[in-house]
């Protein structure tokens, strides 16, 4: 029997809506996701950390303990930068042990730890700061393909993984062009040699997830990911009624009530109907150039709103063609956060100068010099003589060249909030700058209310404009008041986040 691990509430909704799924829409689904039986259930990490703070003015830990009071019995799972934890460059080894032991004891019991460069030097401190305090470990090997990346890697990296103390393996296609014929060695090559549980992690971008899916159970793994059938497909993962569907009856059945899990995707339609604005159909779509460019649907949408600001959108073919050159000069690195970004955003630099390396962008340089860790690959040595010119390139481990920062974010962030416990040091610590606008407007009494009613507002307005175009009435006619429930909620919402805003700068003497 295999078993299911639901992305719904992480990645399911980061790859199609942006990471914005808010915690009031996944409360009132948390008992019935409960019950399934799923092995476990993605619920926190990735962007969910930083896009609560920035964007949803939520309180991650907040979610973390309201999503774990309301599902204790499976267990909830975490996706881990290594050595960057939720954030996007290294970390010294006392914050990532902090970290990791406020989200265990908030309810976290599976962290899943990855580094984009697959250099267990930036496992190491995570799977031990997992082990002591006492979850489980899941140490991950990044699934891409270059002359570098082979079998034999793979299996080395999955044994080293081991020793370093994972409990078991996660082989992550970020990219989604994994296919079944290597997601059949791989999970059989890792069960027989390195002797863990195997977990599989793909994306449906390239057209064969659920194939993959289907060849590494039947190989040997012990879990597979899915995301109910709304929040599957193209940047997503595979559908979790389909793969249940499919496998009944077979020896790998996970054995779970597909009536449930039907009833279970009728909330989350709905839910996805709140956020259809946000829904990128291109995010829906399947794309097998990926097998070519191995460009996942995030890192695809950095580029086109890089070029978009460039007024340059019709260079993307360009960029697509220049990013396997880059790719290769900076030693075969998987693209995956953050060196995808380190990747694209040269490669859009290359195609508009005109010149490759005319300009070398601040992370690359840091990335040659060892900043992010150990390349997979060789470094294309005339782009390290070009970088190293004024000092020498660094290949210790980039958790060696930290200096303790909890203890000085502690005394920071007090300064903000006086009472500030461990959990809200940690948030500042990884997101200064951020973290002091959310204290600052919740001070004000900013919430998603009064957040959300100008979406609200702007939303009758367009709706009440296309009706309006559709039957031929004046363009500037006033809105009745009772026309839009949208416009009525809109204006309720205004003027309770006015008192609350207004509340807010009283007590602080504004």
């Amino acid at each position: 029997m295999v078993g299911i691990t639901e992305t719904v509430l992480r990645d399911g909704h980061q790859s199609l809506i942006a990471t914005r799924m808010r915690t009031r829409h996944m409360l009132p689904i948390a008992e019935a996701l409960d019950g399934i039986g799923y092995r476990s259930l993605e619920v926190w990490g990735g962007a969910t950390f930083d896009v609560c703070l920035r964007y949803l003015h939520e309180d991650p830990w907040e979610r973390l303990r309201a999503l774990k009071r309301a599902m204790p019995r499976t267990p909830l799972q975490m996706l881990l930068r290594g050595q960057n934890l939720v954030g996007y460059r290294p970390y010294d080894d006392d914050l990532v042990e902090r970290f990791v032991r406020e989200a265990a004891r908030q309810g976290i019991g599976i962290f899943r730890i990855f580094d984009a460069l697959n250099d267990p030097r930036n496992m190491r401190s995570a799977l031990s700061a997992v082990r002591k305090a006492g979850a489980v470990a899941q140490g991950t090997i990044c699934y891409t393909r270059s002359p570098v990346h082979t079998l034999d890697a793979f299996v080395a990296l999955g044994r080293t993984l081991a020793e370093l103390g994972a409990s078991e393996l996660c082989i992550k296609d970020m990219g989604g062009f994994l296919p079944p014929g290597d997601a059949t060695a791989l999970t059989r090559a890792l069960v027989r040699e390195v002797r863990l549980p195997v977990v599989v992690h793909t994306h449906s971008t390239g057209g064969f997830s659920t194939l993959a899916c289907l060849a590494a159970a039947e190989a040997g793994a012990t879990a597979i990911d899915t995301a109910i059938s709304p929040f599957s497909g193209g940047a997503s993962q595979p559908p979790t009624e389909a793969l249940v569907g499919a496998m009944q009856g077979m020896a790998v059945d996970p054995k779970l009530d597909l009536t449930a899990l039907s009833e279970i995707a009728t909330y989350f339609r709905g839910v996805l109907e709140h956020y259809r604005p946000m829904l990128n159909p291109r995010s829906l779509m399947t794309d097998p150039s990926i097998l070519q460019h191995q460009v996942p649907g995030g890192m695809l949408s950095n580029l086109l709103a890089q070029l978009s600001e460039q007024e340059a959108t019709g260079r993307l073919t360009e960029v697509l063609a220049e990013i396997p050159r880059v790719r290769a000069d900076l030693g075969y690195p998987p693209l995956v956060t953050p060196t995808s970004q380190i990747v694209g955003a040269q490669a859009v630099l290359n195609v508009l100068a005109g010149t490759r390396y005319q300009q070398v962008s601040r992370e690359v340089k840091e990335y040659v010099r060892g900043a992010y860790g150990r390349a997979p690959g060789p470094l294309d040595p005339v782009l390290v003589e070009k970088v190293t010119a004024l000092g020498p390139a660094d290949q210790a481990s980039p958790s060696t060249l930290k200096e303790p920062e909890f203890e000085a974010g502690l005394r920071e962030v007090r300064t903000l909030v006086p009472a500030a416990d461990d959990a809200e040091a940690l948030s500042y610590a990884l997101f200064p700058t951020v973290f002091r606008a959310f204290t600052e407007s919740r001070a004000e009494g900013v919430t998603w209310d009064a957040l959300t009613t100008a979406a609200l507002g702007i939303t009758a307005v367009m709706r009440s404009s296309n009706a309006r175009a559709r039957t031929g009435a004046t363009r500037f006619a006033p809105m009745r008041s009772g026309n839009s429930a949208w416009a009525v909620e809109g204006r309720a919402r205004l003027q309770g986040g006015r008192r609350g805003i207004a509340e807010g700068r009283a007590r602080r003497g504004w």
